[in-house]
């Protein structure tokens, strides 16, 4: 683990009765990190979040953060972490301009900097059009911006985000994916999501869990590396007929393994065998063919195959 690392978790665990919810997790964060926090719906995630925000205690393991264990020093680890649990609940009765006040005297914050990071947190997320409307009054993409108000509004070191755009339209999922990056800028933060679009959008890491445990962790792009798409060429036609006899042309490459081909579309996937690169030879062959191909387009992976492919369940056989 890195010397720089803001936040320690060793060997993690939480039983409920018979149920491992979360088994035996080690990793750490440091700082300028965006950590995508990966796994199905049931895999342990917000389980874990919520042991790192320390609203839940772990069954066994122990949590670091900024250099304070989060159970024997629990006030000075809160104290430079914000946190925005799954749904952000929050007081439906009070106006928002009266919850930012009760999250900052919560955190202590008073005077001219009470204020400035009232100010702050209000222009950043655009709150000032709702500051006087009930919280159960807000639209869920105004929700979920209050939540980001209130793990910012005393600027910690380390955000935890659980779901954070989980049930926002498209343009509500944009603006808090912009404002992820740029917090990730000067801070740690950890993303809790079953969303993969999100981990190409803002995260520069990514741990994937399955039942509980850790899978896989290693950069976005490594991990697209680990797909069978990895290098796979995709081309378009302009007919039918140019796609039909195309897809047994390639299949004869070198160092094709199988050719996808997708009507519809009219387009057609050359999958390279492991190691191999097959965009010289289809060049040539396209070349050589005449084809008239609108669009071709290599292929870094697939993040969806990659998650499936370490998630799904493994077959235990067909009970007779």
């Amino acid at each position: 683990m890195t010397a720089e690392a803001m936040i320690r978790i060793q060997h993690l665990s939480k039983r409920y009765g018979e149920k491992l919810a979360v088994d035996d997790l080690s990793f750490s964060v440091g700082a300028g990190e965006v950590l995508g926090f990966l796994g199905a719906n049931g895999a342990g995630k917000s389980t874990t979040m919520r042991m790192i925000a320390g609203f839940i205690a772990p069954t066994q393991g122990a949590i670091s953060i900024c250099g304070r264990d989060i159970e024997r020093a629990a006030i000075a680890a809160k104290r430079c972490m914000g946190y925005l649990p799954e749904g952000a609940p929050s007081y439906g009765e009070m106006r928002v301009a009266e919850f930012l006040d009760f999250v900052a005297d919560i955190r202590g914050l008073a005077g001219s900097r009470r204020q400035q990071r009232r100010a702050v947190v209000v222009e950043r997320l655009g709150l000032g059009e709702v500051l006087e409307q009930t919280i159960d009054t807000l639209s869920k993409g105004f929700r979920r911006r209050v939540g980001l108000a209130q793990a910012l509004i005393h600027d910690p070191q380390v955000l935890i985000l659980d779901e954070p755009t989980d049930g926002l339209d498209p343009n509500q999922k944009h603006e808090v994916r912009r404002l992820i990056n740029e917090l990730g800028k000067d801070k740690l933060v950890i993303v809790s999501t079953h969303i993969l679009e999100e981990v190409h959008a803002v995260c520069s890491r990514a741990i994937i869990i399955a039942d509980g445990r850790i899978v896989a962790d290693d950069s976005p792009r490594a991990l697209e590396s680990r797909s069978r798409y990895h290098n796979a060429v995709s081309l378009r036609f302009l007919g039918p007929e140019q796609l039909a006899a195309a897809g047994t042309a390639v299949a004869a490459l070198p160092g094709v393994s199988e050719v996808e081909v997708n009507e519809r579309e009219l387009r057609l996937t050359a999958i390279p065998r492991a190691g191999a690169q097959v965009l010289p030879a289809l060049s040539a062959l396209i070349s050589a063919q005449g084809w008239d191909v609108p669009e071709l387009h290599l292929e870094a992976g697939r993040l969806d195959e990659v998650f499936r492919s370490l998630t799904r369940p493994v077959p235990t056989g067909i009970d007779p």
